[in-house]
């Protein structure tokens, strides 16, 4: 197998890259502006929401994320072990690349609330595209970087990324909100289609650029028996790991509620808060421009401190701002400068805790060529989480009429982790 050159300027350049084009799904699509847009279009004249198979819009939304997860969660183990197998994940990379960003280019065309289903089809697409090429990018960090660069040049990655992403979004925003009103469906929609478009063509800087590590052997005839046996072999030798076993049970605590909360903050803002779709997408651009403060500022912390409380400190920021979220009262007068506060609480721990997250894991992690097998199983435990999470969300939704029982219950799961990483240490043993 070719080895990879650590701390390569042009190849750290060209993995940061990736993070520029696809974060732009994160935001645009799963996060600000198709949300919005999905909860106005499945709303009838009269204000009232319009059931897709029986379901609550905001019901159907989340089980179509969690559809996708299971997805990720079924197929990104075997196929991380099949390119470690013959050494390809930059096809991988690409595959899930393009599935990702032609899904956002085909939310063009959902453009009625009889297209429900189409847009729920691309929704769950968009986001097999997005996760399952982030378990094959993930896995070149600690192939290309040193462990003393990891924290940093993660944090740069995720910077890089949420500064592509408001840089799209404040386009996209410009162009919605200038117009004349008349204009206002189509131009989202073009909006859509710019993500794809970006995601695909910055895209090809880091397909072009990275290495496919390929060991040059021929592909065996039972690859997948032998996958198989590389990620069983794989999982026991993980599991052999105290504290990356300790980890990766508090990283399940705390990602199960942080995303579920960042995917579904546009529809809390708009079913509990009454916020303007306007407020909302402003409010989470601000999000995305502190998240890049707070990449920068986790790293520096962990520099500082530690992985360990750097970490600790972001889950109690996010137990925190759960409580507030709970708390928050729809008839008071100042409800609309809580969710900023909360916004604002928000903003300061995702990226921050996203990018810290995935190189205190690189480091945890023993020397091997199975970087890929192994950061599925990081990608197993997130997606599995990011399942749970959108599944009891959706359930609290639609047996409580609201979603500030599901906040509380995000809360919960954040204080669980929080005990959990109590006891973990930054040792490879």
């Amino acid at each position: 197998m070719n080895t990879i050159e650590k701390n390569n300027p042009n190849l750290i350049k060209a993995w940061v890259s990736y993070d520029w084009a696809n974060s732009v799904h994160s935001l645009v699509i799963a996060s600000a502006i198709f949300p919005v847009y999905y909860t106005a279009i499945t709303r009838g004249e009269d204000g009232n929401p319009i059931k897709f198979l029986g379901l609550l819009p905001e019901s159907a939304f989340n089980f179509s994320l969690a559809i996708a997860f299971f997805f990720v969660i079924v197929l990104s183990p075997v196929l991380s072990s099949i390119a470690d197998l013959i050494g390809n994940k930059i096809k991988f990379l690409r595959f899930f690349c393009y599935l990702g960003s032609l899904s956002c280019i085909g939310m063009f065309f959902f453009t009625s609330p009889e297209l429900t289903w189409l847009g729920l089809l691309m929704n769950i697409t968009g986001s097999i595209g997005f996760w399952g090429s982030l378990v094959f990018y993930n896995a070149y960090l600690p192939e290309i970087v040193s462990e003393d660069k990891m924290d940093s040049v993660s944090a740069k990655g995720y910077m890089f990324g949420y500064i592509g992403s408001v840089v799209l979004l404040s386009i996209c925003l410009a162009m919605i909100q200038f117009a004349p009103t008349e204009y206002t469906s189509i131009l989202t929609r073009i909006s859509f289609l710019l993500t794809g478009v970006w995601w695909m063509g910055f895209g090809q800087i880091a397909l072009s650029k990275l290495p496919n590590n390929s060991n040059n052997s021929e592909v065996p005839k039972d690859i997948f028996k032998s996958s198989f046996k590389r990620l069983s072999s794989t999982f026991k030798e993980l599991n052999s790991y105290k504290n990356i076993r300790v980890f990766l049970a508090g990283f399940f605590f705390y990602s199960l509620a942080m995303q579920t909360i960042f995917l579904m903050a546009a529809m809390f803002g708009s079913s509990e808060i009454g916020m303007e779709d306007s407020e909302l997408i402003m409010t989470i651009l601000l999000i995305q421009i502190e998240a890049i403060l707070g990449a920068w500022l986790f790293s520096f912390l962990s520099g500082k401190i530690g992985n360990k409380i750097t970490l600790l400190i972001g889950i109690f920021i996010w137990v925190i701002t759960c409580i507030i979220g709970y708390s928050i009262q729809p008839n008071h007068p100042d409800v609309k400068l809580h969710f900023y506060g909360m916004a604002a609480l928000v903003g300061l721990v995702m990226g921050g805790l996203q990018a810290l997250s995935r190189s205190t894991y690189a480091k945890l992690l023993p020397e091997t060529n199975d970087t890929t097998t192994y950061f599925s199983f990081y990608d197993i435990f997130e997606k599995f989480a990011l399942f749970l999470g959108l599944v009891i969300y959706g359930l609290l939704i639609e047996y409580t009429g609201g979603m500030k029982t599901s906040a509380l219950a995000m809360g919960v799961s954040f204080a669980i982790s929080f005990v959990i990483l109590l006891f973990y240490k930054m040792e490879k043993k």
